[in-house]
């Protein structure tokens, strides 16, 4: 604690607070935070194809499997392989109230073969899920 000289030679305590090391320590979590975030984002780069259709409103949350341009598979952001897709969905719902109701959205790439993303959705409803949905874009014209 600095002591201040007044007039008459008493010694005073300074009561200020030094805040200096606390906007350090702010600005490099900031330029911490900064670098990091670009990397949070989550998901598989998937190019869709487009289609005129009306747009699905969902109130539950479906499961999303997303096949990339490479034919590799992804239930969220965990990569299965084509022969325990259907292991690991059902994995994934069996503490739901009606699993096989459970809605499922495949992404699949544009560039990928129409059989590849036809041979998921077949494992998927084989596995007995009932709501297995394609997803695709709107038209570039459509969507302004």
């Amino acid at each position: 604690m600095a002591l201040k000289r007044t007039r008459e030679r008493k010694l005073k305590p300074i009561s200020d607070m030094n805040v200096t090391p606390m906007i350090d320590v702010m600005l490099v979590l900031l330029v911490i935070f900064m670098v990091t975030a670009p990397f949070l984002t989550v998901g598989v780069k998937v190019n869709l194809p487009s289609a005129n259709a009306p747009n699905v409103t969902e109130n539950e949350t479906p499961i999303v499997v997303h096949i990339n341009s490479e034919g590799r598979i992804f239930i969220g952001d965990i990569e299965v392989s084509n022969e325990t897709v259907s292991d690991k969905l059902i994995a994934i719902t069996q503490e739901k109230e009606n699993p096989k109701e459970t809605k499922i959205f495949v992404r699949g790439d544009r560039s990928l073969a129409y059989g590849i993303i036809m041979e998921v959705m077949s494992k998927i409803s084989n596995a007995g899920f009932k709501k297995v949905v394609l997803v695709t874009e709107l038209p570039k014209k459509e969507r302004a």
